[in-house]
C-alpha cells in the first residue's frame, strides 16, 4: 500500500519473550562471559525465553533461517472495517495506543505515509500491529486478542494469552491461511480484538542492497516485542514454517555462533540487545517507557574488505553520507584492508561482520530514541576503536 518506496515490500514481526526459568543457566553464562563475549555482564541468569521459527528450505527470502514470528502486510490489515471492531476505542489517540513523541520527518515512511490515499482509514501504528499479530497466528498459532470489551489500561501489564478451544482456533487459523480478512470475521465471531497495547514499538530494519542480486526481495519491516507470562502453545504450520524454539537470547546467540543455526542480522543485533536485560518484568517496564519514543529506520551497507565483510549501520564511520537505498547506482563498496586493519582504524562502530567464520557486532555510538544498546560481541582486536582526543 505505500508506492513511496516502491523498492519495498511492508511487513511486521514480532519478538515474543515469554517467562521461563533457567536454573541451570547461571555457571554456563559465568563461563562463556570468560570466553565468547569478553563484555558480558557476569552472574547473569535469564528468566524469560523468546521465539523462533524455522523457515522453510522452499522458503524464497532466507530459507532456513531462524527468525522471529511475521510477514508481509495485507491489504485487509488496512481495512477500515477494523474501526468497527475498535468502536470502542476510536476516540483515542491511535486507538488508545498514543501518540509517538518522535519528529514526523524522522520518522518511517510506512509510519507516516497518507493512508487515505489509498482509502484506509486505520492508523499506520495499528494496522502493521494488526499484520504482526495475525502473521504469528498464522505461522505458530499464537492468537493475541483481548475481549472485545476490554479497557486499554487492562492491557498494560505483563500479557498473558487467553485459552480458546483447540479445535476453534486450529479452523480459524486455516481460514486465516487462506484469506487474511477472515481474522476480521474472527474477531467477530469471537468477540474479541487483537491485542495490540501488548505490542511495542521496537525497531525498524529494510533489507539490505546485495550486489549482483537485484531479484533479491526486500522487506521495509516493523519490529515490535511482546512480554508474556508464561510460554503459549505454538504449533508450526510445517509451510512458511517447519519447526520452532524457545530459547534464552544468550542461547540463540551460542547456537549462531556454534553454527548450529542461522539467524540474520537484525535478529542477531536485537537478541544482543536483549542481552542487555535478562529479567523478564524489566524488560516489560523497559519496552512499556519506551514504547512511544519511536525508532530509526535502518538499512544496513555492505563494506567488502580483503578478508570478508561488514554489515555497517547509521552512525558508523564507514557508513556513507549518500546510501544507495535502491540499488539502482549499482555502488560497490569496498575497502583495501583487512577487516582487523579496518577495525583498529575506526573511531565509531556500529556495524556487524563475519569474521574467521564468526559472527560480530560492534556498537559503541549512543542509541537514540532511549534504546538499548547491544552487548557487543567484537573480537576482531584487543583494543578499543581510537579516540578523536
Amino acid at each position: 500500500m505505500n508506492n513511496t518506496l516502491k523498492h519495498w515490500r511492508e511487513a511486521a514481526t514480532l519478538i515474543l519473550a515469554a517467562g521461563a526459568h533457567h536454573g541451570n543457566m547461571l555457571s554456563k553464562i559465568q563461563n562463556l562471559s570468560q570466553q565468547a563475549l569478553p563484555h558480558a555482564p557476569k552472574g547473569i541468569s535469564f528468566d524469560y525465553d523468546v521465539l523462533l521459527l524455522k523457515r522453510s528450505q522452499k522458503s524464497g527470502f532466507m530459507p532456513n533461517a531462524f527468525v522471529f514470528p511475521g510477514g508481509l502486510l495485507d491489504a485487509s490489515d488496512f481495512s477500515n472495517d477494523w474501526i468497527k471492531i475498535f468502536h470502542k476505542y476510536d476516540q483515542k489517540p491511535n486507538f488508545g495506543l498514543g501518540l509517538v513523541k518522535q519528529n514526523p520527518s524522522g520518522r518511517s515512511p510506512m509510519f507516516v505515509t497518507d493512508r487515505t490515499k489509498f482509502g484506509s482509514l486505520l492508523p499506520s501504528e495499528v494496522a502493521f500491529r494488526i499484520c504482526a499479530i495475525r502473521e504469528t497466528f498464522e505461522e505458530c498459532g499464537i492468537l493475541l486478542v483481548v475481549p472485545e470489551n476490554s479497557d486499554v489500561e487492562d492491557n498494560q501489564n505483563i500479557t498473558s494469552i487467553s485459552d480458546h478451544d483447540p479445535q476453534v482456533l486450529g479452523k480459524w487459523r486455516r481460514e486465516v491461511q487462506s484469506n487474511p480478512l477472515q481474522f476480521i470475521q474472527l474477531c467477530k465471531e469471537m468477540r474479541c480484538v487483537p491485542n495490540i497495547w501488548a505490542l511495542h514499538e521496537w525497531s525498524n530494519w529494510l533489507t539490505p542492497v546485495f550486489p549482483n542480486t537485484s531479484s533479491i526481495r526486500r522487506y521495509d519491516t516493523a519490529f515490535y516485542i511482546c512480554c508474556l507470562q508464561k510460554k503459549p502453545l505454538a504449533i508450526e504450520d510445517q509451510k512458511e514454517v517447519t519447526s520452532f524454539k524457545w530459547w534464552s537470547p544468550w542461547e540463540v546467540l551460542e547456537e549462531f555462533k556454534s553454527q548450529n543455526i542461522w539467524i540474520p542480522p537484525p535478529q542477531f543485533y536485537e537478541l544482543s540487545r536483549l542481552c542487555v536485560v535478562p529479567d523478564i518484568h524489566e524488560l516489560h517496564r523497559f519496552t512499556h517507557r519506551r514504547a512511544l519514543e519511536g525508532c530509526e529506520q535502518w538499512m544496513s551497507v555492505l563494506v567488502h574488505a580483503e578478508d570478508g565483510m561488514l554489515h555497517v549501520l547509521p552512525g558508523d564511520d564507514l557508513y556513507p553520507d549518500e546510501p544507495d537505498y535502491t540499488g539502482e547506482k549499482k555502488k560497490l563498496y569496498s575497502r583495501d584492508k583487512t577487516i582487523e586493519d579496518i577495525m583498529k582504524d575506526s573511531v565509531r562502530c556500529h556495524r556487524y561482520l563475519q569474521h574467521n567464520g564468526i559472527a560480530h557486532l560492534c556498537v559503541d555510538i549512543e542509541q537514540k530514541y532511549k534504546h538499548l544498546t547491544p552487548l557487543s560481541t567484537d573480537q576482531t582486536q584487543s583494543a578499543k576503536p581510537k579516540s578523536k582526543m
